[in-house]
């Protein structure tokens, strides 16, 4: 299934942004990198068990084990300390990173209710994009009866583009569904 996505960036978009944009070779297109999600787990702090389900979730969704992001500082009012577990995160690269794409634009995101588009103002001024998602859910991998809590998670585009030009335009042709402005 990933391979459809690589195979339609290499024959149909890659051709389509050389011309579009004037790029003096093929090496110098725009490229998703890599997709990196992260669920942040505040509630760890008090139960170890939360982390480990959302680890779970974020495993069945990718298709790889996350990585823990500890604490780096500590905060007192959050009963925080410093190297205490907080977080998942999963990088994906290669095919596993096309499939994901493919699952996220085909099956996710069509799933999330009132669904208008995806915002355009969160590129973070280097060509990456970074976008949120209010529940696991809408992913099919994970089953709804055995979820304790819904868990937001971020999921940022890293793209060798050098603006948030390019990078849009790189994610618009992969088949970002952009919210459009008024």
């Amino acid at each position: 299934m990933s391979a459809r996505i690589r195979e339609e960036f290499v024959k149909r978009i890659l051709p389509r942004l050389m011309k579009e944009h004037g790029y003096p070779n093929v090496m110098a297109v725009p490229r998703l990198k890599k997709i990196v999600i992260n669920m942040g787990v505040g509630e760890a702090t008090q139960n170890i068990k939360a982390l480990e389900n959302a680890m779970d979730d974020l495993a069945r969704i990718t298709g790889q084990r996350p990585a823990i992001r500890r604490a780096r500082k500590s905060v007192a009012a959050f009963k925080l300390r410093s190297g205490m577990p907080i977080a998942a995160t999963v990088t994906l690269r290669g095919d596993r990173m096309f499939e994901f794409v493919d699952r996220l634009l085909n099956v996710a995101l069509p799933r999330v209710r009132d669904f208008r588009g995806v915002p355009t103002n969160s590129f973070d001024g280097r060509g990456n994009f970074t976008l949120g998602l209010r529940d696991q859910i809408i992913f099919p991998e994970v089953d709804y009866s055995k979820v304790e809590k819904l868990r937001g998670m971020n999921v940022t585009f890293v793209t060798s583009a050098a603006t948030d030009e390019d990078s849009r335009r790189l994610l618009e042709h992969l088949g970002m569904p952009f919210r459009r402005s008024r």
